[in-house]
């Protein structure tokens, strides 16, 4: 959380809801990459990652008042970034939906070889690196809304089950199971398709022009390898329990830092007149 103490924070929370403009824009500005590396991951574009993350950075604002500090702020953030997310159906994946044994079937059949050459005189390492981080993270599109979520609570942020029960409704022990599980089937699919985190035979440098051919990556719109790497610091992961030995396969799950428009968008939001409406929410 940027480093900032619990009784700072709530020192800033308190004096947001008083009307003051400059810790609202702190408290907020200090969960923008948890929101959208969230959304990122749950959404799978970066576009349709920016649009909920504004979307859930606007509740946020409009029910501070409401937090209470009965848990840690970042938990009660992921919440409302979690349910909001669960049922969001303005994003790609939502209109055209994925399954594994589509993706893997692709894999298997997709005439990679019939495709001419579309880099653009983009080095084809660094296409194929944006295809690395692109593919992983659509592949988590495979998994129902509510999987998804557990599997990035626990594998990307490393949510405590007792934590990750309260945000997502369910017992901790139910929580560690279904980790459990989903973890175990993504990591099936890797080890049988991937030859980047698993032993399949699927190499990303191969597949550059059939995924240029098909929008899924584009050699000018660079969005994962143009993202700046960042690192999302939450007192919540201290205490979480080792469930499998997986890690390593799941190495993809990077977190970045957020663009720059989403900053922009809050910044001209509190100096807009739409907050004089928050502060009398």
């Amino acid at each position: 959380m940027n480093n900032i103490t619990n009784e700072e924070l709530m020192a800033l929370i308190d004096k947001a809801t008083a009307g003051d403009k400059s810790s609202l824009e702190t408290v907020i500005l200090s969960v923008q990459d948890l929101v959208f590396n969230l959304s990122l991951r749950m959404l799978g574009t970066f576009p349709d990652a920016e649009d909920a993350a504004q979307d859930i950075l606007l509740r946020i604002i409009t029910h501070l008042s409401s937090f209470r500090g009965e848990s840690s702020f970042s938990t009660w953030v992921f919440s409302i970034a979690a349910n909001h997310l669960k049922n969001y159906k303005r994003h790609m994946f939502a209109k055209y939906p994925l399954s594994f044994e589509f993706y893997g079937e692709d894999i298997k059949n997709g005439k990679i070889d019939d495709v001419p050459d579309l880099t653009q005189n983009v080095e084809k390492a660094i296409l194929a690196e944006e295809l690395k981080l692109s593919c992983t993270n659509v592949m988590l599109q495979c998994l129902d809304a509510e999987s998804r979520c557990i599997f990035i609570l626990g594998t990307m942020f490393k949510v405590d089950s007792r934590i990750a029960g309260d945000i997502l409704g369910i017992t901790p022990e139910a929580y560690r199971q279904r980790l459990c599980r989903i973890r175990n089937k993504v990591a099936d699919f890797l080890k049988e398709y991937c030859g980047e985190y698993g032993s399949g035979k699927c190499h990303c440098v191969d597949r550059v022009n059939y995924a240029i051919q098909n929008h899924r990556i584009s050699p000018v719109h660079l969005d994962f390898t143009a993202a700046v790497p960042g690192k999302t610091l939450l007192e919540v992961k201290e205490a979480m329990e080792d469930i499998d030995d997986l890690s390593q396969q799941f190495s993809f799950c990077k977190t970045y830092q957020s663009p720059a428009g989403l900053k922009e968008f809050i910044q001209k939001f509190l100096d807009g007149t739409s907050f004089s409406v928050v502060q009398n929410a």
